[in-house]
């Protein structure tokens, strides 16, 4: 039988706190990427976005996958497609807080 080991044994992140607020799947965020290192971080600053999951690598940090709002095609990302999931830091994402009407 076959085992991964424990480097593989990671607890699921449900939730993270980013400033005042608590974000999970579901949520809204605005895309703020920090490093503009490409320019996918360009073409998706100031856009919106909803978080896909809160996905963690193998050194532990963790990352936001979102699809992006306006994306027509951002139903290929919420079934993992490529190219319509994108991965952000914490810090790159300003939660929106939904007011209920």
């Amino acid at each position: 039988m076959f085992s991964w080991g424990p480097e593989f044994d990671r607890r699921r992140v449900e939730c993270l706190q980013i400033g005042p607020a608590e974000v999970r799947a579901g949520d809204r965020v605005r895309l703020n990427p920090q490093g503009r290192s490409d320019i996918m971080d360009l073409a998706l600053a100031g856009k919106t976005a909803t978080i896909e999951s809160i996905e963690q690598d193998f050194e532990g940090r963790l990352f936001l996958a979102v699809t992006v709002d306006d994306d027509p095609g951002k139903d290929l990302g919420s079934l993992r497609q490529p190219g319509h999931r994108f991965f952000f830091q914490p810090e790159d994402v300003e939660p929106l807080i939904e007011t209920p009407s």
